[in-house]
């Protein structure tokens, strides 16, 4: 059982009683009537790759419930851009069964390797291509789902239209196995691009990045697929720490875009594309400097500065994390603004601010001060200001009209944060629903609300 009941960051370790692997729907669905007749609560988990303790039991008498057998593809429909999938597949498992097929499942994270769709879906996950193609919601036809009572919903629709009453698949999507578990998903395939062109850019400022990114998606015909924000702490985080890691860049700079875009069989001309939106930032000073991908191994290294950031950091002892959003005309103002209250409460403070920017979600990290040791009473005394530096970073975001959580849900983390920042009569429906569902309330109790 131990796996099963640590989270991925070791903030939290629970406790159950047992832990379940199902195989199949129908073992889904009787292990939740059982537990529903007796009142148990249960705790369903994916790849536990999640960052809010969402799938972490914390009820010595809790069933958790394991999807990873589940974890057939059920069918693929290219000429309907199509694949059914059970919820314990891997994420990277889908994108290869797409690929094989000659389409694109576009959803892509850090944890590919290990996350498991239904975690994906019931957490709502992001990760680097929602700028095209949305987030994981979007990305859904038709779900099945075994409810609080041990029945089984089947809306595992292929449709792209269906006008016939309530879209009962959004409920589940988001709600983190409080209102059910999914066992098997319908999702979209997309067109293979043909053209594929990334570029590591130093910018002069995040706001510069701001006007590339809009000068990138008029001038390209919209083709930009990914638009990653890095500042100069977090890169430099990843050359120390990060074997094989280098700068593709001669110079420093503060500030970089990772951009990619991605089209049909446009040959040189998407690049021609790229081209020339960066050689116009350049003249008007946004950009500084530029490097292409020109192969395979080009682009897997640029994206690998990118995602090594949260593996770079943990080197560099205590951290404190914030998955925000805010619309993506005011992502500058929040950085500086931010970036100043917590300087200003803790000097020595460092701020790694990293992200989704194309889409205004940015992860905004604070590392210990660089003198203080990386374990030991000095650092728990960091840790322990979490909180303090949540009032000031999740104020700022309010006051931009953002959210407190862009793609890591809400878990058990941000369950008292959702209080102070969700409007009351948002809370009011999603308990009214939590209700109506699951009147026992087993499922995955103590989580988002």
């Amino acid at each position: 059982m131990e796996p099963h009941l640590a989270d991925m960051r070791g903030h939290y370790r629970g406790r159950a009683a047992m832990v379940c692997y199902p195989q199949s729907t129908a073992e889904v669905a009787t292990v939740v009537a059982i537990c529903a007749d007796a009142g148990v609560p249960i705790v369903p988990q994916g790849g536990n790759t999640g960052l809010c303790g969402g799938a972490t039991p914390f009820d010595e008498d809790a069933i958790l419930l394991n999807l990873r057998r589940m974890n057939r593809i059920r069918a693929i429909d290219p000429l309907n851009d199509a694949i059914t999938v059970e919820a314990g597949c891997i994420l990277a498992e889908i994108q290869r069964a797409a690929d094989d097929a000659d389409r694109l499942f576009p959803l892509s994270l850090g944890s590919e390797g290990s996350c498991q769709i239904g975690g994906n879906l019931s957490t709502n996950a992001g990760g680097n291509a929602v700028l095209r193609y949305g987030m994981a919601r979007d990305l859904v036809l038709g779900l099945e789902v075994v409810l609080p009572d041990g029945r089984v919903l089947d809306d595992l629709s292929a449709l792209r239209k269906d006008n016939t009453g309530y879209n009962l698949r959004h409920l589940f999507m988001g709600a983190e196995g409080t209102l059910g578990i999914i066992t098997a998903a319908t999702l979209k395939l997309f067109s293979k691009p043909r053209s594929l062109e990334t570029a590591f850019v130093a910018v002069r400022d995040p706001h510069a990045a701001i006007r590339l990114l809009a000068r990138a998606k008029a001038g390209s015909g919209d083709t930009v697929v990914a638009f990653e924000l890095i500042g100069r702490a977090p890169l430099d985080m990843v050359l120390r720490h990060i074997p094989g890691a280098h700068d593709p860049l001669r110079g420093r700079h503060d500030w970089y875009v990772l951009m990619e875009l991605a089209g049909g069989d446009l040959g040189s001309a998407l690049r021609d594309r790229l081209e020339d939106v960066l050689a116009s930032a350049a003249e008007d000073g946004d950009v500084a400097d530029a490097a292409f991908a020109d192969s395979v191994q080009q682009r897997q290294a640029m994206w690998k500065l990118r995602e090594s950031i949260t593996e770079a950091q943990r080197s560099e002892g205590g951290s404190i994390k914030h998955d925000v959003s805010v619309p993506v005309s005011v992502v500058a103002d929040f950085i500086a603004e931010a970036t100043a209250a917590c300087v200003a409460a803790l000097p020595g403070l460092r701020v790694v601010p990293f992200g989704h920017a194309g889409d205004g979600n940015i992860h905004f990290n604070l590392s210990q001060p660089a003198d203080l040791p990386k374990q030991g009473p000095e650092r728990d005394a960091f840790m322990a200001r979490w909180q303090e530096f949540n009032d000031i970073v999740h104020g700022i975001v309010a006051r931009h009209g953002g959210s407190i959580s862009a793609e890591h849900g809400i878990g058990l983390l941000k369950r008292d944060e959702l209080t102070r920042y969700k409007s009351p009569v948002a809370l009011e429906v999603m308990r009214t629903l939590k209700q109506a569902l699951d009147p026992r309330g087993i499922m995955n109790p103590g989580k988002v609300i």
